[in-house]
């Protein structure tokens, strides 16, 4: 009986790793690193593994300096600047509030008792700056997360005081969006009432209804591993990709919710060519192609289209969306690993190997 169990482990292995290890007619085969049948990410101008930028999806010079000259020079000033000229109702004003509230809960884990402090004296010398307290909301919900398991007595600690600083933020900045959608995060957390859970996500729509920052923070709360199942988070979803306006990456969301209810382990032949993926999949691809090119969410939905698509060994179309997002890996489904740079190096090196395997080469890549 121990043989049987044993070799029907092993089968089930071979299922979810032989795919991506050897594949039939001009596929992937793998060979040692150097030999000169490896594929070269390097040859299509991509960073290397160690120079990728996991703070962001994508550049935003603007922040990138203001970053370094507040963790330079530990002065918040700047960083209130640039909040104070970001539009309110912004894709990039939330992008730009999680990423101060990411550097400084980095620079607290990494220096405990010391990292950040140039977050605990902008709220402490400029208490009615609403982006310094959107920033500090947002912080918090950080540390909950990665210092506490949900459902600890820590994390639910934390992110009631979370909720109060969301509150002081909404108030100093009437019509601003994010301090609410930093709310989104608690409210997973702490396990809202459907009922109260509707009411935040009211208030986002009135100032926001297009934003897809937050209907992708909304789309957790309803996934099956938190509060809601997968038929409400494929409705949420639909709906919001149906309602969309023409151009909105909303189209997109789909995937998302596709992505958020993936089996842990595939044992399903055809799975990522099936039904229910591809059509994600399509509408993802149809969001990107009708996008601005300046679009700041454009980037998170290229991260995610590049994971399917080499999972359906669709290697050309994942190749057009690394070409666009290379350098920056801050975005799902990186984000979610300790190491979001060696996940999408992964990945892109499966792409690389499958469109080369399959005739493509760097002269033959759109740009």
């Amino acid at each position: 009986m121990e043989i049987l169990w044993f070799l029907i482990a092993l089968c089930m292995l071979a299922a979810v790793v032989g795919p991506f290890v050897l594949r039939r007619r001009g596929g992937i085969r793998q060979v040692a690193p150097g030999s000169p049948d490896a594929a070269d990410p390097d040859a299509y101008g991509f960073l290397r593994q160690e120079e990728l930028d996991v703070r962001m999806p994508g550049p935003d010079e603007d922040l990138i300096d203001v970053l370094d000259v507040v963790q330079a020079t530990q002065d918040w000033r700047a960083a209130s600047q640039l909040l104070a000229g970001t539009p309110k109702e912004s894709e990039v004003r939330w992008q730009r509030v999680q990423a101060f509230a990411g550097a400084a809960s980095l620079e607290l884990m990494r220096q405990p008792g010391t990292g950040g402090a140039w977050l605990r004296t902008w709220r402490a010398q400029a208490p009615k700056d609403a982006g310094g307290a959107a920033v500090h909301a947002e912080f918090l919900v950080q540390q909950a997360w990665r210092s506490s398991g949900a459902g600890e007595d820590d994390f639910r600690i934390i992110l009631e005081e979370a909720r109060t600083v969301c509150g002081e933020a909404a108030l100093l900045a009437p019509g601003d969006p994010v301090p609410y959608i930093v709310e989104l995060a608690v409210a997973r957390g702490l396990g809202y009432p459907h009922e109260r859970f509707d009411q935040l996500w009211a208030k986002i729509i009135d100032r926001a209804p297009a934003h897809m920052g937050a209907h992708i923070a909304a789309l957790h709360f309803w996934c099956e591993k938190w509060h809601g199942s997968r038929e409400e988070a494929e409705r949420f979803a639909t709906t919001a990709a149906a309602r969309a306006p023409r151009g909105s990456l909303l189209a997109a969301l789909p995937l998302f919710a596709v992505y958020e209810h993936l089996p842990e382990v595939n044992l399903v032949q055809g799975f990522y060519r099936g039904a229910v993926v591809t059509k994600a999949v399509e509408g993802a691809l149809f969001a990107v192609h009708a996008a601005r090119a300046d679009d700041p969410m454009l980037a998170h939905v290229r991260h995610l289209l590049v994971l399917f698509l080499v999972r359906m060994e669709r290697w050309s179309e994942a190749m057009h969306q690394l070409v666009h997002i290379d350098g920056h890996v801050g975005a799902l489904p990186w984000s979610q690993g300790p190491d979001p740079a060696a996940e999408y190096t992964v990945y892109r090196a499966l792409a690389v190997g499958g469109y080369e395997a399959n005739g493509g080469s760097p002269a033959t890549l759109p740009r």
